[in-house]
């Protein structure tokens, strides 16, 4: 059996799997907590964003919003990031998008503004980690997958020879 009838399957499935796996979950801009209540604060972060290429730029768009928020601050995990006062903000959800110093695009994410007294304790960011799991699962999948066929094709070929 040649070793390129189970490198193909395999290479393949490895292929599928990263090509389906959420952009989201890519996201470097990260919002934390990812629901909170008019007049909670949101945490905003740059992750990749280098506090030596300049300020980080934090564009909030949502129902009623269409601002930047400007960071100097260096984040603990590393990158920038800076703090949103939510007080006057309309119940909806909000995109952030981050802007690095020196141009680059961070990535985005987002968070949603709940009634007070409606707040659930948020994930680590509004990028959906439902959308991470999906993506792993896929890709350990097809990895699976590819495996049982080549054992399978191994298999066969030793029957075939005895």
């Amino acid at each position: 059996m040649k070793a390129t009838k189970v490198l193909v399957p395999v290479a393949g499935g490895i292929a599928l799997g990263a090509l389906l796996l959420p952009g989201a979950a890519l996201a470097d801009t990260t919002v934390s907590p990812s629901t909170t209540p008019v007049g909670g604060t949101v945490v905003l972060t740059a992750t990749t964003c280098s506090p030596s290429a300049g300020d980080a730029i934090f564009h909030v768009t949502g129902p009623d919003r269409d601002q930047n928020v400007r960071s100097t601050t260096v984040a603990a995990g590393g990158g920038l990031s800076a703090e949103l006062f939510t007080a006057g903000f309309t119940l909806g959800t909000y995109t952030v998008a981050a802007t690095c110093g020196d141009g680059t695009s961070d990535g985005s994410a987002t968070f949603t503004v709940t009634p007070i007294g409606g707040a659930q304790a948020g994930g680590r960011d509004g990028s959906g980690g439902g959308t991470l799991v999906a993506g792993a699962t896929l890709l350990a999948t097809s990895l699976g997958g590819a495996v049982i066929l080549a054992r399978r094709r191994r298999h066969a070929a030793e029957a075939a020879t005895l």
